[in-house]
């Protein structure tokens, strides 16, 4: 794709790159993150609601039980949005608000907030992309043995059927799962998220059940409107070997199989990778082909979150804090648990995770060449920073800006190299709660004071906004 001059505001020359007409430019959050009402309209308790109120797992003991406060003011955000020009906006449905144990029923006052949410973004004029499942399993179902247990994929299914049928007349674009690896594997092998479970091989069981899921809604939701749009998303990284020793490459073959094909493979190849489950075998993980073919459903989008590069090794030393949070002791790695996460020297954000918007474009090239064709978008993606306003309550973030410019970019770039990619959803529109980290680290375009609960655009905000305007990045860079 050719880039195009345009003329701004200021009547200056800009050559920056442009993206194709109809490019999908939004912002992305989570229920749990920003809703609070945790105990409002019948809402039921979810596993992060029991594992933030547990002493020591969530940093400064900080909870979502009031977060941004968006179920209150989402008519407030919702302006905001519109302000920013988005054309999308990416949020998440809480299970428990919907169904609070997790069978039966829906609760119509959880139901009837998502029904304003969309109705209003809709007359903002900006399009709801709704994700069915970002973390917030009910507690009763985790009580009953949680994603490990086969049953809770048709739990899901049946779940995500009642908010269809709530919304599905004015939503097209669906998520069905958000960040299965994290789900999986920080939830029940690590215990770094919710529900704070140390067990390897039911972290196997929950990622395939998680899967499994997936293809269960689509194949039902499909059925019900074949003309809505159904995908995943995965956390995908670009991951390198820390030196061309064989037991680092080894290493980076073993978590690039973790990480990324042990959810795209099955997804869109019906298959799981063979060195995987040679990996992974003495934890008896030995998943039914049957189940495979409903989880490789045809599908409509896929949804990447990217944030960073793995540079890994195989060989002792000493091992550099992964990202996994603030108390992490556990290895997420099942069945790799020796390998290190080691740095290479780049910048890195507030998070402490090396800047690398050339793995961005590694995956996106990666995934339209070894697999088979299907629209992308970027679902997630920006830098997390512990900011303060200045004196006037602005806040003057150019390292997110950066970070962002850099990886459209790549996005950039990608599309020139033949990559389907149609859309963009920074992470995040709002600060908000960063799961273990709890308030200590800040994703948002929009600064929020959450003694007050005041919204301030940062720079981004307005950088971002611009971005939209032009329908690409300013000159240079």
């Amino acid at each position: 794709m050719e880039s195009s001059a345009v003329q701004d505001d200021a009547g200056a020359r800009d050559a920056g790159p442009r993206f194709p007409t109809g490019f999908r430019w939004g912002a992305a959050t989570a229920a749990y993150q920003i809703e609070g009402a945790a105990d409002e309209d019948g809402r039921g308790p979810s596993v992060w609601d029991t594992f933030a109120r547990t002493p020591g797992k969530v940093l400064g003991g900080d909870t979502g039980d009031v977060a941004v406060d968006h179920y209150h003011r989402y008519p407030e955000d919702v302006a905001l949005m519109r302000d920013l020009g988005l054309s999308s906006y990416r949020f998440s449905i809480s299970w428990p608000r919907v169904q609070p144990s997790g069978a039966g029923a829906a609760n119509e006052r959880g139901l009837d907030f998502y029904r304003r949410l969309v109705d209003a973004l809709l007359e903002a004029g900006v399009e709801p992309w709704p994700t069915l499942y970002h973390w917030d399993l009910p507690q009763p179902l985790e009580d009953a043995g949680g994603w490990p247990e086969r049953e809770t994929a048709y739990r899901f299914a049946d779940y995500a059927g009642l908010v269809h049928e709530a919304i599905g007349d004015r939503v097209k674009h669906w998520t069905t799962v958000n960040e299965p690896w994290c789900a999986a594997f920080l939830g029940y092998a690590s215990g770094d998220h919710a529900p704070g479970r140390l067990d390897p091989s039911g972290s196997l069981l929950a990622a395939h059940h998680l899967m499994l899921a997936h293809g269960l809604t689509v194949q039902s939701l499909r059925a019900r409107r074949p003309d809505n749009l159904f995908g995943a998303a995965v956390n995908l990284y670009a991951v390198s070997p820390a030196t061309d020793d064989p037991a680092d490459v080894d290493a980076a073959r073993r978590i690039d199989g973790l990480q990324n094909r042990l959810f795209l493979d099955p997804l869109l190849l019906g298959r799981y990778p063979e060195d995987v489950l040679a990996d992974t075998a003495r934890h008896g993980f030995e998943p039914d082909a049957a189940d495979l073919a409903v989880i490789n459903q045809p599908i409509d989008q896929l949804g990447i979150n990217y944030y960073t590069r793995h540079t890994v090794a195989g060989t002792p030393g000493e091992a550099a804090q992964t990202a996994s949070g603030p108390f992490a002791v556990h290895s997420p790695w099942v069945g790799s648990e020796h390998v290190r996460f080691v740095a290479a020297g780049r910048p890195t954000t507030g998070m402490g995770w090396e800047i690398d918007e050339g793995g961005l474009h590694e995956v996106l090239t990666r995934v339209h060449r070894e697999y088979p064709a299907v629209p992308l978008y970027i679902t997630e993606n920006g830098a997390g920073y512990d900011e303060t306003p200045d004196g006037d309550g602005t806040v003057h973030d150019a390292g997110r800006i950066a970070y962002i410019d850099a990886h459209l970019r790549a996005c950039h770039a990608a599309i020139a190299d033949g990559v389907p990619l149609a859309g963009y959803f920074t992470w995040s529109l709002l600060d908000n709660f960063e799961w273990a980290w709890g308030y200590s680290k800040r994703f948002g375009l929009v600064h929020v004071d959450y003694a007050t609960q005041r919204r301030t655009p940062k720079d981004s905000a307005r950088w971002y906004s611009d971005v939209i305007r032009r329908g690409g990045l300013p000159g240079g860079g």
